[in-house]
């Protein structure tokens, strides 16, 4: 008699993990060989409003959202203590006033970074009591492409001399420091709590890790592009950002989500930090202390 073995059941592979960022010099150090280190996942590199709408609508997993995008759904969590974050100027967000900021009624955001935008809001209401007229600034636009009193820059173009005169200009990252004595969490790995595994965190530290130690090599390769000067790239890498979410730089994010919410720019129930979690992060594991 035969002995037939019954043929053995595969087993069905975990679906590939989805994983957004965006390509901006900011993020380079993120990222810096993350592709070859997902397990059984890939990398998706897009806008910031695009990665946080796809985050929204489940078709990725986990993404480097800027921070106010992350308190859209009250089920997201930090997924790593990686992050960009300033402890003073950033250098790459600038508010240029054509008037005392007490005096501003007109504001032109940037369309490029909805985070810069609430945060130069928050400032000044917060400082000022201005609540000004909104314009939007189309992503490549510089200073002469408006006329309002206030004009909010992000990216390359925040860190060109400018050739007008201004009343004020304000590096946000400084000017947040000043008022809070906290850092500022611009953008942070978010994704539901079924997306984190222990590989996954394993994997964007290290690549973190692996773009802080290259920040001159990724600097002199990402200049030229941005037309920047390499030592200039490199000092804003490795001197105006900070890629470790520890605890003042979580003190910085739950003020920033309080004055978000009680200026009418994030939801009272938000993600990460809201009435449902009251004074808690949703943190996936302890980070290091920045």
């Amino acid at each position: 008699m035969i002995d037939r073995k019954r043929p053995r059941r595969k087993e069905s592979a975990a679906p590939a993990l989805r994983v957004g960022a965006v390509s901006y010099l900011n993020s380079k150090p993120l990222i810096e060989g993350l592709a070859e280190r997902l397990p059984a996942g890939k990398l998706i590199l897009d806008y910031p409003s695009r990665l946080a709408d796809d985050l929204a609508a489940g078709k990725l997993d986990v993404a480097l959202i800027p921070s106010i995008e992350a308190f859209g759904d009250p089920d997201y969590e930090i997924v790593s203590d990686a992050c960009v974050a300033s402890r003073g100027p950033v250098l790459s967000v600038k508010l240029y006033f054509r008037v005392p900021p007490g005096s501003v009624r007109s504001l032109a955001l940037d369309a490029g970074s909805r985070t810069s935008a609430a945060l130069a809001r928050i400032m000044l209401a917060e400082r000022f009591g201005v609540l000004p007229e909104l314009e939007s600034l189309s992503m490549g636009s510089n200073l002469a492409a408006t006329t309002a009193d206030a004009v909010l820059l992000i990216g390359d173009r925040a860190m060109q001399p400018v050739d007008q005169e201004f009343s004020e200009i304000w590096d946000l990252g400084d000017e947040w420091l000043r008022w809070t004595g906290l850092p500022f969490v611009f953008a942070m790995w978010v994704g539901a709590e079924s997306a984190r595994t222990s590989e996954l965190e394993q994997a964007l530290s290290e690549s973190r890790d692996a773009g802080v130690t290259a920040v001159r090599r990724i600097a002199e390769r990402e200049a030229p592009g941005l037309h920047l000067g390499g030592d200039t790239a490199f000092r804003y890498l490795a001197e105006n950002l900070h890629f470790k979410l520890g605890s003042p730089a979580r003190g910085g994010l739950r003020r920033f989500t309080e004055l978000a919410v009680q200026d009418g720019l994030a939801p009272a129930q938000c993600g990460v930090l809201g009435r449902r979690r009251p004074q808690r992060f949703r943190f996936a594991s302890q980070p290091a202390t920045v």
